[in-house]
């Protein structure tokens, strides 16, 4: 599943750039020391996957709690349903309900600090505005917690969403230096098949949630497991 989540990020990071893209192209990074440029945006992206592998651990946590109850398999399927129905769902759908109205007032406030980080140039500033960054709304990090969630535990959840911050890195840096090789044709059938991966992923959800014994892919649920060694004996 980890290769899962670096794919998302990576293909799901042509997305990434055209919500985010403005903000890696405003880092003031120095222009003149290419070597403190690259750190400088090294430490930007350390902030985005410190922000990342907080919502895992939250969303992670969450997960875990279900899984006490014995839920976990019901809520791997239901969160590879999810998957697919916000892909199939027309978007038209979300913007005529606003869900994040709730946090309207933290994201504001997020909005806020980020634009008052971009104006400074110390030496905390590119974690702060990643960090800040990895907590803006955007659908292919709500993808990424949905299988946060599924993983059923802190551990794994934040993990999962690390790897999938790894994934964001290389096209997010191209965008900070060669911001016209995101534009034309590719990128746009790139960003077609980002829907299409999205579903492969929750239909991997669904077929792990199944536990129909295949090793890795869908194991067997323990309880068969523990039963299993029990005739055995």
């Amino acid at each position: 599943m980890l290769v899962s989540a670096f794919l998302l990020g990576l293909l799901g990071s042509f997305h990434c750039v055209g919500m985010c893209g403005p903000i890696a192209f405003m880092l003031p990074v120095d222009r003149k020391n290419s070597l403190k440029k690259v750190s400088q945006i090294a430490i930007y992206h350390l902030g985005r996957l410190l922000s990342y592998s907080i919502l895992g651990l939250i969303f992670g946590l969450v997960g875990k709690s279900l899984s006490l109850f014995g839920f976990q398999q019901q809520l791997s399927i239901g969160i590879g349903i999810l998957m697919i129905l916000v892909v199939l769902i027309p978007q038209k759908t979300f913007t005529n309900y606003n869900f994040s109205k709730p946090i309207y007032k933290l994201i504001s406030k997020v909005k806020s600090a980020l634009g008052s980080a971009l104006k400074k140039k110390t030496a905390d500033t590119f974690l702060t505005i990643g960090f800040l960054n990895g907590f803006l709304p955007c659908g292919l990090v709500y993808m990424a917690v949905f299988a946060a969630v599924a993983s059923g535990n802190a551990l794994s959840g934040s993990l999962y969403m690390t790897v999938f911050g790894l994934g964001t890195i290389p096209l997010m840096t191209t965008a900070i230096y060669f911001s016209h090789f995101l534009k034309g044709t590719a990128r746009q059938k790139i960003q077609k098949a980002i829907p299409v991966f999205v579903i492969f992923i929750g239909a991997l959800f669904i077929l792990r949630g199944l536990g129909l014994g295949i090793p890795y892919l869908s194991p067997a649920p323990i309880f068969d497991m523990i039963s299993g060694d029990i005739e055995c004996h």
